[in-house]
């Protein structure tokens, strides 16, 4: 059976009406720094094509307490369920802060609070900061069941039956993939043996790369 294979950004890089036409998915940002409004949220749905998919970056506050439990990780835990009802995303994505150092006591929060939240969406993906080791923080996820996501150009592809990749850029956000690069991603991504994948681009470029990573897939 082919693999289910989705491509998009990390928000919006063009206005939603031309992103609609490109893509069927995307990771909503607003949801990480301050939450849209719900008549913006509510546009997005009613705009968006038949068969599209909204997943949610969640709110830096809950990274920022180190995943633990408290009045502010639980408050914003409330908004980003609010604002995935209204969307209908079921996909929430946890993304730690840089600084989330890779120890006994971050490892036991952050399993503890995965643990907690699989309860509450469909999916959730969670990504290590770069100073992890990444295959000990794909581990962790498989422990708890959730989704690590990584660069595949950094680290590889993971053997798992369902993926979800964020591509940052080859040299940080404001960089741009060149030919090569979305080459050799595409030739990673017809290898992979998942069942399901996602491939979103984060960099400042990401609205033509991944159109460009969609081409060399032939999708």
């Amino acid at each position: 059976m082919a693999a289910k294979i989705t491509v998009g950004c990390a928000g919006f890089p063009v206005p939603a009406t031309r992103y609609f036409k490109e893509f069927l998915f995307v990771e909503i940002q607003e949801t990480h720094h301050a939450l849209p409004g719900m008549g913006t949220i509510r546009r997005w749905r009613r705009e968006a094509p038949n068969g599209f998919t909204f997943a949610m970056l969640a709110p830096r506050e809950i990274g920022q307490e180190g995943f633990r439990e408290g009045k502010v990780v639980e408050t914003a835990l409330k908004s980003l369920l609010e604002v995935g009802k209204e969307l209908e995303a079921t996909i929430a994505v946890f993304v730690c802060p840089p600084e989330f150092a890779q120890n006994r006591a971050n490892k036991a929060a952050v399993k503890d609070f995965l643990s907690s939240v699989r309860k509450k969406f469909d999916r959730v993906v969670w990504e290590a900061p770069v100073t992890w080791d990444p295959d000990d923080a794909a581990a962790l996820a498989a422990e708890v069941k959730v989704i690590p996501a990584r660069d595949p150009l950094a680290h590889g592809m993971l053997d798992t039956s369902v993926a979800y990749y964020r591509l940052p850029g080859p040299a940080g956000h404001k960089s741009r993939y060149e030919d090569p690069a979305i080459e050799k991603l595409a030739a990673l991504a017809k290898d992979a043996k998942h069942k399901d994948v996602t491939y979103v681009f984060t960099n400042v470029d990401m609205f033509a790369d991944a159109k460009r990573f969609k081409k060399a897939m032939k999708m």
